[in-house]
Order: structure tokens, then sequence, then C-alpha cells
């Protein structure tokens, strides 16, 4: 017997009900269709997966953690991802790169070539030019260079041994990462025509590099004398500034990433060795057996 309604009567609450057939209820709900509850299992069992996944990667970014895994590894799943749109880059197309217009370093006939789309501003590309131990010790545990006790070797100071021993040939190109480096960019470019760059590179990839970078200079032209004078033991302070507010090389950040869009790019810092990307800041040791067959 349930309730069904209820009125009010001399001030009682008076509860009117209605007897149901409570057996002919139950044969009809007997006649309906049973959820199959293997389907319904599944569904959950996908569902709780995903989001304790979900979960665990965010108590992992909170924590500044990796989840067991390296940085390297964690960049490489999402581009080997982009790379499948990416357009096949072939040895031709690196050795094209060797022109008058970039930043190039050795003979484009060598059996093993570098390419380096970078980004000055860019934390990743701070940790790969290994001159700036402060920041990478910032980064994680992972990036901290085996001269200063760790395991990491960052690749650009390797690189560069091999290009000045003439067993490599190295082009250097911007790539935007971050955002803050493009008065810097064309600072390497002033630097290159005057024989200077890897001078100016250095100094600029160093921690307090890094903090002019993105702190004072940024892209304002209206700082390139701050940034001249920052330079000034590695070049003429004058010559550099004269270079950057005439504006003589404003159009190779936008030249310099429609080649990288060309040649796959797909994040800072992105390295070619050979036709072979690595695409984050991986140690040299994770580069060695492509340069080993590239020789």
């Amino acid at each position: 017997m349930l309730p069904m309604a209820t009125k009010k009567k001399a001030g009682v609450v008076v509860v009117e009900t209605k007897i149901i057939n409570t057996e002919a209820l139950f044969a009809k709900l007997g006649n309906l269709p049973k959820p199959n509850y293997s389907v319904i299992m599944v569904v959950l069992l996908v569902a709780a997966s995903f989001l304790v996944g979900r979960l665990s990667a965010q108590v992992e970014y909170l924590k500044g953690g990796t989840g067991g895994a390296t940085i390297q590894q964690q960049q490489a799943a999402p581009t080997q991802q982009q790379q499948q749109q990416a357009p096949a880059v072939t040895l031709d197309a690196v050795k094209a790169l060797f022109n008058d217009k970039n930043i190039t370093f050795g003979d484009k006939n060598k059996g093993l070539l570098f390419v380096e789309f970078s980004d000055p501003s860019c934390p990743y590309c701070h940790v790969a030019g290994g001159k700036n131990p402060e920041l990478s010790k910032q980064m994680g545990p992972q990036f901290t260079a085996a001269a200063d006790g760790g395991t990491y070797v960052p690749p650009v100071p390797e690189m560069k041994k091999l290009i000045d021993s003439g067993k490599a040939a190295f082009v250097w190109l911007y790539a935007n990462g971050h955002g803050n480096g493009e008065l810097t960019t064309k600072a390497f470019y002033c630097a290159k025509e005057k024989g200077k760059f890897w001078q100016v590179h250095d100094k600029m990839m160093t921690n307090a590099g890094y903090e002019l970078i993105n702190n004072t200079v940024k892209n304002d032209k209206a700082n390139a004398g701050k940034l001249a004078d920052f330079l000034k033991n590695e070049m003429n302070p004058n010559d550099m500034k004269n270079c950057l507010e005439g504006g003589k090389y404003d159009n190779r950040i936008a030249d310099d990433q429609a080649t990288a869009v060309a040649m796959g790019f797909s994040g800072t810092p992105h390295f070619l060795v050979n036709t072979t990307p690595f695409v984050g800041a991986y140690s040299f040791k994770d580069m060695e057996s492509a340069v080993a067959s590239a020789k």
C-alpha cells in the first residue's frame, strides 16, 4: 500500500492511499530487456583508467616530476605524432641550408651535418647550449651536466667540438619557442657577419644572458644599446648597435621560421643529425648512434 496524495482536513493531514498490484508491476519489470553488464563494465573500466591516468599526470606536473620518464621521453611521444604529418626531410634539403644567408659553419659535403632550430629565449635551448648550469639545475636533475656531477651532456658544445675539428658542419636557424628571442637572433646574425657568432652565442646562452633576453631586452629594438653593451667584450658595441638599429637582419625572423616549418619543426630546440630529428633538450649521449652512423 503506497501513499498517493495528501489532503488537509480540520488541521489534520490525511493521507489518501491506493493499493497497487505489486505482482503485476514486477511482472512488467521482468519483461524489460536485461542490461548488458559486460559492456557496462568495460565502459566503466576504460573511463576509470582514463581518469586515473589524467589524475596521475596532473599530480606529477604539479610536483614538477616526470612520472618515471625523462623529459626527452615525454617530449618524444607527441613529437612522433606531429612528425607523421610533417614533410619528410631529405639530405639534399639539409645541404640546401648551407647558403650565404644562413648562419653556417663547415662544408655541406661533410658526412656529418648538424642543424639547430633554436630560440635564445627558450629555457630548454639554454639547457642544450651548455652555458647556463644555473638554469639547467632548475629545470630538473636530469639536466645536471656531467661536469657538475650529473649525467647530462649538452649537445651544442659537443657539436662545436666536431665542427672545430673539421668532422662536421653546422647550421643555426631561429624558430619561435618562447617569444623573446628575436632581437638576440638578429644579434647572432650581426655577430656572424663579423666572425663573432660563437662568442656572442655563448655569452647570450649564459644565465645572465637568459635574464637579459627575457626580462630586459626582449624583442624591443629600443634596447639594442643595452644588448650591445652586454656584449661589449665579445664584439664592438658600436658595430652591434648600428647593425641592430639599422634593421639589416629584420627579415631573418620570418625567413628562418618558414624554413623551420618546411623542415618539420615542432618545438625548440629542434636538432637534425643529417636527417634524423631530435626534438627537445636531448643529451648528446642520445645522439651518439646517429652521429656514428653519419660519419
